[in-house]
């Protein structure tokens, strides 16, 4: 079967589900917030229960990367997702799930060939270009503070 580019466009738009932006932008919005917030109930916990800022963040990024993966191996972050959209990338638990997600589904597969080797499917190249980029940031950094004066 060989078709047009054309003809392939009409028969993808015909084939695909409508979005419903007016819906899902919003949930997004709230949710993604929602989990912001969260965030936030925590960092003032900790603050609360009497440490310091930056001890506060670190066991505030644990227990966002802990309770993501928790809710993803209860399939309870997939159905918020449904909801959600792209609120659930919210970095910190958006990419704690992204790691998760293919441990889990190759796990049959054995720990080294199955969850060791498929875990960073996903997350591997957003590490690759993110150490790559602050590598290159850093060396930037470097010249004009060497050079630059």
């Amino acid at each position: 079967m060989n078709i047009s580019n054309q003809e392939y466009g009409e028969l993808a738009k015909r084939i695909s589900p409508p979005s419903a932006m007016y819906k899902t932008i919003p949930m997004a919005f709230v949710i993604g917030g929602g989990i912001c917030v969260i965030g936030e109930l925590l960092l003032n916990l900790y603050q609360m229960a009497g440490m310091d800022m930056e001890q506060a963040g670190m066991l505030t990024s644990m227990s966002l990367i802990f309770l993501s993966a928790l809710f993803t191996g209860l399939k309870l972050y997939d159905r918020l997702a449904q909801h959600a959209g792209a609120g659930t990338l919210v970095p910190i638990t958006g990419f704690a799930n992204s790691v998760v997600s293919p441990a889990l589904e190759f796990k049959s597969e054995g720990y080294v060939l199955g969850l060791g080797a498929k875990m960073f499917v996903i997350a591997g190249p957003v590490l690759v270009y993110g150490i790559s980029a602050s590598i290159i940031y850093g060396l930037i950094y470097y010249c004009f503070k060497t050079f630059g004066g």
